[in-house]
């Protein structure tokens, strides 16, 4: 092809086409931005410090819960069940490091674990639902279903349906515990981004997720173990829907089955959407779906402060997931 050629071909790139693909790569940023700019200017006391703690521990389980949600769905996949998940691991602490359980003869050693063992708890449910996947080739939406509905009744009937009310300053201060004035779950959650985006852009197995979620056909034909990955990734999806439990629960200094995690795929799924990451797989965007996630909380929070009901947050965050869809398509057609 000549040099005139290459110019008029590309010179045929559509403008529109151009602004989605814009849109899709800064697209959040962007709107990022605009919530902030907006709160700053009609929000009263959104610049405190009283606010942006807020936030940042409102965040911070929907981000540890969407970076396991990002892994997965980088697969080509998706994860119904991290809320009922983060019930169980929810139900599970209170119950070791009260004695309900087992006998507690040492409380060091029941907190500890009661950090671990839901987490192991809600990581093999995860491994289940790779399983499922992987094993018997049930499609992601309805193996995950499976605990979407089953994992909140196990959660219930572990209680009895009971409320579970404590206070135990050690198990605690995963959520209200600070470290050099900053909130432990705060670091958590900066700490597990930082893993997941290294892990993702540096080792080998986050360019298997890729490759997985790109051609799983051609992985497989290189050598990948696709089954493998599958299972790891669902794994981790649930050992961090149970990390998310346990915050929750310590913060609220009570275990509701009812009510831990209710609700919690849609603002997982929608931070992985308004973030970057193709649904279809391929691409897995850490920092977009941490800023994804801060775009949902900020649009709650904004929602709220300026008197919209919390309902009608549900609305603009299916709003949200329908728009970044809608971006990411047209990016992607040539």
């Amino acid at each position: 092809m000549t040099t005139i050629e290459t110019q008029a071909t590309a010179g045929t790139v559509p403008s529109g086409k151009r602004f989605f693909t814009l849109a899709g790569r800064y697209g959040t940023v962007a709107a990022f931005l605009a919530l902030i700019l907006f709160n700053v200017v009609f929000t009263p006391n959104f610049l405190s410090l009283q606010t942006l703690n807020v936030n940042l521990t409102q965040v911070a389980t929907i981000v540890i819960v969407a970076i396991g949600m990002t892994l997965v769905i980088a697969t080509g996949g998706i994860d119904l069940s991290v809320g009922s998940l983060m019930a169980i691991g929810g139900a599970l602490a209170p119950m070791i490091f009260m004695g309900t359980l087992f006998p507690v003869s040492s409380m060091p050693v029941a907190v500890a674990l009661a950090f671990v063992l839901p987490v192991v708890a809600t990581g093999l449910l995860g491994l289940f639902n790779g399983l499922l996947v992987t094993r018997f080739a049930i499609q992601p939406i309805i193996a995950t279903l499976v605990l979407f509905i089953a994992g909140r009744g196990i959660a219930q009937v572990m209680t009895n349906g009971n409320l579970q009310v404590f206070r135990n300053e050690g198990f605690q201060f995963i959520a209200l515990g600070r470290v050099a004035g900053i909130p432990a779950q705060v670091i958590l959650m900066i700490a597990i981004a930082a893993i997941a985006w290294a892990g993702i852009r540096y080792t080998v197995f986050g360019r298997q997720v890729i490759a997985v979620g790109g051609n799983e056909k051609a992985a497989r034909l290189t050598g990948i173990p696709v089954h493998r990955v599958k299972l790891l990734v669902y794994m981790i999806s649930g050992a961090l829907a149970g990390v998310a439990g346990l915050i929750v629960v310590a913060r609220n200094s009570a275990s509701d089955a009812n009510l831990v995690g209710l609700g919690m795929e849609l603002d997982a799924i929608a931070a992985v959407a308004v973030g970057g990451t193709l649904l279809t797989g391929g691409r897995a965007n850490i920092v977009g779906t941490v800023i994804g996630a801060l775009v949902i909380q900020l649009v709650r929070y904004t929602l709220l402060a300026n008197g919209v009901p919390d309902a009608a947050a549900l609305i603009v965050k299916a709003a949200l997931i329908l728009l970044a869809v809608f971006i990411q398509q047209r990016a992607g057609k040539s």
